[in-house]
């Protein structure tokens, strides 16, 4: 399954057919602008009858919420830098210093979306997490703040049986306006863990603060569903379709949910839904063709394949789901050629160099087998996996 999700442009995936996935699309490729979109009645798409333990969930405006001893902190930090440059300073400007994400103020964590305190209390969270977080500050000190969805090449990962796509949100910080004052010495500043050149060449959309929002709950909802927590995801996306109700992503996790759950007809009635919204929306399409699969609905699941197909080519994991096949069987030739065409779309996974590393030991290619390793290794932050590429490549080194 498909399921799409804000966490920054990092890595974040295995091997398995893509026809037996479902792709979770968590903050990715979200269309909506600050224009106001058509709105949809989904209360016949909502079937509470079938979670029964939904916990208490946060309100959307305490995600921008900052306890006043957290703001008293802020302030005193402010007040401090006032004294030191004699009043003279621009408020945005500090507070773009304040977050210095670039530098490390705060650590980038691709699966972690948390408020604004929990942020700024933990200093650890994703790209929609730092966003949080800054247009909570930048609130208290009456800074204004623009949120961008930004369109950059969808970043893959697997987690469990979902594949997650990843997306990229950022905000920038507008000057104050002074009376009787002109500043030309400084502009909007943009907040991100990527450096501003890095976002150069891709498109930009505004997006508003309930857009946000809504990303968060699909967000933790797609994270909730991943483990398993099934009435907590339900929870969650039926609030951040409260904030959006066309909200794509978030009605094609609700469609993976429901199917997981067995509800197979309420499934596809919101896979309708999202492609009537979109036709061309690649998330909806692929979990919609499953259903047609395990129906053997051959037909209607082949007007929809012809759509997707395109797109499956996209997919760096569709390569490495044929490169594992590949190995298995043996045929060592055809698998470094799925491999490095998995590492052409998605030069970031871990495990493509891992699968290319052991094929180039299968054919006697050590030295390349022996890079290929350390390279997995240099990418992965999960422990298990450094420990299972520290140990095959202390195995070659004394081969």
């Amino acid at each position: 399954m498909l399921i799409g999700k804000v966490s920054c442009v990092e890595s974040v995936m295995k091997s398995v057919s893509i026809s037996l996935l479902s792709f979770l699309f968590l903050l990715q490729a979200c269309t909506s602008t600050s224009e106001p979109s058509k709105q949809y009645a989904l209360e016949s798409y909502y079937h509470d009858e079938h979670f029964h333990a939904i916990p208490e969930l946060p309100a959307a405006e305490s995600l921008f919420y900052l306890s006043d001893n957290d703001l008293r902190k802020v302030r005193k930090d402010f007040n401090r830098a006032k004294l030191s440059k004699s009043n003279n300073i621009l408020v945005h400007k500090w507070l773009a210093n304040y977050i210095n994400a670039q530098d490390g103020g705060f650590r980038y964590a691709d699966n972690l979306t948390r408020s604004a305190s929990e942020t700024f209390n933990d200093r650890e969270g994703n790209c929609l997490s730092l966003v949080l977080l800054t247009a909570a500050i930048a609130d208290e000190l009456d800074v204004t703040v623009q949120f961008q969805e930004i369109d950059v090449p969808p970043v893959w990962d697997k987690q469990g049986g979902f594949y997650l796509v990843n997306g990229h949100i950022n905000l920038k910080l507008l000057p104050q306006e002074q009376r009787n004052s002109i500043n030309f010495s400084i502009g909007a500043i943009q907040i991100d863990f990527l450096p501003e050149r890095a976002m150069q060449g891709y498109d930009k959309r505004r997006v508003s603060q309930s857009m946000v929002a809504s990303m968060y709950y699909n967000n933790v909802a797609a994270e909730a569903l991943v483990k398993g927590q099934y009435d907590k995801a339900y929870g969650l996306l039926k609030l951040s379709l409260q904030q959006d109700n066309q909200f794509l992503p978030a009605i094609n996790t609700l469609a993976v949910l429901y199917r997981y759950k067995g509800l197979i007809e309420e499934a596809e009635a919101l896979y309708k839904l999202a492609l009537t919204i979109d036709p061309d929306d690649m998330n909806a399409l692929y979990n919609y063709a499953i259903i047609l699969g395990e129906q053997n609905r051959l037909d209607e699941w082949a007007d929809v394949h012809k759509v997707m197909e395109l797109a499956r080519i996209r997919n760096p994991y569709y390569y490495y789901s044929m490169a594992q096949q590949a190995y298995f069987d043996k045929e060592y030739k055809l698998a470094l050629n799925w491999y490095k065409k998995a590492i052409d779309k998605a030069d970031y996974r871990h495990e493509f160099y891992f699968g290319l590393s052991r094929t180039y030991w299968a054919t006697g290619d050590e030295r390349r087998a022996q890079v290929n390793m350390e390279k997995a290794l240099s990418l992965t932050n999960d422990l298990n996996n450094k420990h299972r590429y520290q140990s095959k490549l202390h195995a070659m080194r004394s081969h």
